[in-house]
């Protein structure tokens, strides 16, 4: 797409979406990047079926009337006086910390859904063979996360709610994009990172055994679907023209900050205070007088604070330079982030879930053991 993308490396190398007759050039399929084959190989290793319970059972029950999915403390809401006296009733403060954490599985289970469309949509514009064939298998493993994710909302509510306008917009923004940066940065590096940052938190909050095993499950995909972007950052940022760095860059930027701003803004979830009786102008301002700044920074020095995956996730593609620093310092401390190692949080709960999808899918059979979740 000439003129439209910002390729460094032919393995990103992209077309119009309905330009299929530059799919059939014939030079084309003798030039097949090894750039993906690692991940593309590992598929097997971690495979698993949402709809055979020898990998999950969605029929496990929980006593989603008398027992918290999480502790309260996780309820920001529930955190003002207002909520927290309002809803003294025991009852009633399970019934609304478990409709929080359905909203948080909705956000969730409407972000798969845009995985799997932007996985569908790389499959259209990428020629290289080896980058279509790692897509194709991304959408694949997408579309088991929407079942898993629908299966387990089904089991634990009914039905899920809609999408939040923030994410709504900003998914809608990221899978029409046509340059591939942008669905690169925006999905497999920001909202995959996101994700990560998020199942790492429930699985480690979470007291339904099946809720934190399909979280498991989940992440032993989205460990190699990081990876994607980073072989992208690692093969494009330091080849990009001061122009094109600040164009990716301010990119980022803008969907970091519409999802710190948005994702979690009590004016995301106005249908749930009304469902409960309660002043949204009221939670909202008492929301305000916490979530300060400082607050922000405190709450980011968790390792498996979202935002503060996004954050790392960027400083470490390179993507953030001085012209930005001091946006992303204001909740974080950099210099913090850039001395950790580059591993991810949630890499060790998702190669301990490629062990126990190994146990069943080799079991009898040798498995390769050089190959550990996002190696």
């Amino acid at each position: 797409m000439a003129g439209s993308d910002i390729t460094k490396d032919l393995i990103y190398d992209s077309v119009a979406p309905d330009d299929f007759e530059s799919m059939l050039e014939l030079d084309r399929y003798n030039d097949r990047s090894n750039a993906f084959d690692k991940i593309i190989a590992a598929t097997h290793d971690h495979f698993w079926n949402p709809l055979d319970p020898k990998y999950i059972d969605f029929s496990t029950p929980f006593d989603m009337e008398n027992e918290m999915l999480v502790p309260e403390e996780m309820i920001a809401s529930m955190q003002t006086v207002y909520v927290s006296e309002a809803l003294s009733d025991w009852k009633t403060r399970v019934r609304f910390v478990n409709q929080s954490v359905l909203r948080s599985f909705s956000s969730i289970l409407h972000g798969e859904q845009g995985a799997l469309n932007l996985s569908a949509s790389l499959c259209h514009v990428l020629k290289d063979q080896g980058a279509q064939e790692y897509a194709a298998n991304q959408t694949r493993e997408e579309a088991r996360h929407v079942t898993a994710f629908a299966l387990y909302i089904k089991a634990r509510w009914g039905r899920p709610v809609a999408c939040g306008p923030a994410l709504k917009d900003l998914l809608v923004e990221i899978v029409g994009a046509p340059q591939v940066y942008k669905k690169i940065v925006g999905m497999q590096m920001l909202v995959e990172g996101l994700a990560m940052g998020a199942f790492a938190t429930f699985y480690a909050n979470i007291r339904d055994p099946l809720g934190k095993r399909l979280l498991q499950l989940v992440m032993t995909d989205e460990a190699f679907h990081h990876k994607f972007g980073k072989i992208w950052a690692e093969r494009t940022i330091p080849h990009l023209t001061a122009e094109e760095h600040a164009t990716i860059e301010d990119w980022a930027a803008h969907c970091f900050q519409t999802l710190l701003f948005n994702l979690v803004a009590p004016t995301q979830q106005l249908d749930l205070y009304a469902a409960f009786g309660l002043d949204a102008d009221r939670v909202i301002a008492e929301m305000a007088q916490i979530m300060t700044d400082d607050q922000r920074r405190e709450t980011m020095r968790e390792q498996t604070n979202i935002f503060r995956v996004l954050v790392k996730t960027l400083l470490k593609a390179g993507v953030i330079t001085e012209r930005t620093r001091a946006f992303y310092a204001t909740y974080v401390d950099l210099d913090e982030l850039h001395r950790e190692g580059d591993q991810m949080v949630g890499d060790d709960i998702a190669a301990e879930g490629v062990r126990y999808l190994r146990a069943i899918n080799f079991r009898g059979r040798p498995a390769n053991d050089g190959l550990i979740a996002a190696e």
